[in-house]
């Protein structure tokens, strides 16, 4: 597709009383718009549009940051601002004000808004409120990460290919390996550990995708790699390089990718068997990781859960072991936030962003994963329905059936609605149309009656019938032959008579 994407981004910068600065010589409020092309390197040119509206606080903005700290004023805020998927807001506060800790000049809250120190007069202001909305929005590389596929290998970051692709629903399954029950019992609460941790940031993503979540207990599963043992430290240890070829033996045995329709993401927590305890990650300096656990780009994460051993040597086998799931789910969840391109990015030291709690991300996050799933799925179709067109073209004698041309011209209509709607910058209804669009290109490639094993070129049909019609043209043509020849004597008899 060679249409122009075009990211509007609504953009409030709202000044407390004593922070406008100096330099700016319009009057409040004001209209500014900021246009630049990201460096993607693509045939698709890519603008983002930050259009910019200046303020004053209004009397309930004001009181709201007059709270005492950053994070109170942000709660303050958040019922004030526009609440619309997509949209910023920053609040500029005096340069003497206590609301920021010593040192900070941007606070990022948890909702869709910032707080910015004045000083330094408009260029710093300019400059920061481009950090921040790289930051809270989206990024040449985030972009670029969305069109991996079309780009070029070679220009690609290392992380670019490291996100799951966008997908209208995702499984997710829990397993823990136990490969030696007969030492150890293990138990875990997952379904209370699943509602408690991991519930509530599938409520907040249920506006990106479907989630479906599952678990299990795998007996006798073993990591397909044999630990190095470490005289010093009297542990095991698994080494980086050795890490890829743990997941192959164990996926033969977890059987849920095969049967579904949407990407699997799977997190392990494996507790080692105990003539391999305790067992440690290293990484690739040698260290252990603290975590103890690794995790695959668009797979899934593994966990190594060590069980103390027991205090006496006639202890009773096998040991009864309680998974601390607090800890667990704190790596799981980390590694989820990965595999959605969620970690957050080096920052400036002046920057302090405020966790999200147990929510699991920030609403500005949402939106982040938002444009570039939505830009992903513009770019989905259009390579679904080139492919579909290119298909097509091959095969003269397809039937192209009313409901398949009417998914095409509504997955075209919906593309178009996305990139109309990311230009005036309501994000959510762009984000809907992009889904929508993607579900009609694969409702119309996919359909029964385009199989192309259903038609046949001319040259496969000549094969298939002349074996068939010989048989019965040898006597039609030796009949022809034979009336032709006695049509020919018929008419030499007569010259004779003369």
């Amino acid at each position: 597709a060679s249409a122009q994407f075009q990211l509007a981004v609504p953009l409030a910068v709202v000044f407390a009383p004593g922070s406008v600065p100096g330099d700016l010589l319009r009057p409040l409020p004001f209209r500014d718009v900021q246009e630049m092309e990201l460096s993607v390197n693509l045939r698709t040119p890519i603008t983002s549009r930050y259009e910019m509206i200046y303020r004053s606080t209004t009397a309930r903005e004001e009181a709201a940051l007059g709270a005492a700290t950053a994070r109170e004023a942000d709660a303050a805020l958040y019922p004030l601002q526009d609440a619309s998927l997509g949209s910023l807001t920053v609040y500029v506060v005096p340069e003497t004000s206590s609301l920021l800790p010593q040192g900070i000049n941007v606070y990022v809250g948890k909702h869709r808004s910032a707080l910015v120190r004045a000083g330094g007069g408009l260029a710093a202001l300019r400059t920061r409120l481009q950090q921040l909305t790289q930051v809270m929005s989206f990024t040449a590389n985030s972009i670029t990460a969305a069109l991996s596929d079309r780009v070029p290998d070679g220009q690609l970051s290392p992380d670019a290919r490291r996100h799951l692709k966008s997908s209208l629903g995702y499984e997710i399954t829990f397993s823990l390996l136990n490969p030696d029950p007969k030492s150890h019992a293990v138990e875990w609460d997952i379904e209370e550990a699943v509602n408690r941790y991991v519930q509530p940031v599938l409520d907040k993503l249920s506006l990106v995708a479907n989630f479906s979540v599952d678990s299990q207990i795998l007996y006798y599963a073993v990591l397909g790699v044999t630990p190095r043992f470490d005289k010093e430290s009297s542990s095991f240890l698994l080494s980086t390089h050795s890490l890829p070829h743990v997941i192959n033996p164990v996926e033969a045995r977890l059987g849920s990718s095969a049967a579904s329709l949407y990407p699997v993401l799977n997190f392990l927590l494996y507790v080692p068997e105990r003539s391999h305890s305790p067992l440690y990650i290293q990484d690739k300096d040698g260290a252990p990781v603290s975590t103890n656990a690794f995790h695959s780009p668009r797979w899934g994460g593994i966990m190594v859960y060590n069980v103390e051993a027991p205090s006496s040597p006639q202890a009773s086998l096998p040991l009864h072991v309680d998974v601390d799931m607090v800890q667990v789910m704190e790596v799981f969840l980390a590694q989820l936030r990965l595999l959605f391109g969620l970690s957050r990015e080096e920052l400036p030291p002046e920057f302090l962003l405020e966790r999200p709690g147990n929510e699991g991300l920030a609403d500005w996050e949402l939106d982040r994963l938002l444009w570039a799933h939505t830009v992903e799925n513009v770019a989905t179709v259009s390579t679904t329905l080139t492919s579909l067109a290119q298909l097509l073209d091959k095969i003269g004698n397809i039937v192209i059936k009313d409901d398949v041309a009417s998914e095409v011209y509504r997955a075209v209509a919906s593309a178009q609605s996305a990139m109309a709607e990311l230009a005036v910058g309501h994000l959510h209804s762009a984000f809907q149309a992009s889904k929508e669009a993607v579900t009609s290109s694969e409702r119309a490639f996919f359909d029964p009656s385009l199989l192309h094993l259903l038609y046949f070129p001319d040259d496969q049909k000549f094969a298939i019938y002349i074996p068939l019609f010989l048989p019965m043209a040898v006597p039609i043509l030796l009949s022809l032959a034979k009336i032709v020849r006695e049509t020919r004597q018929r008419k030499k008899e007569p010259t004779k008579m003369d």
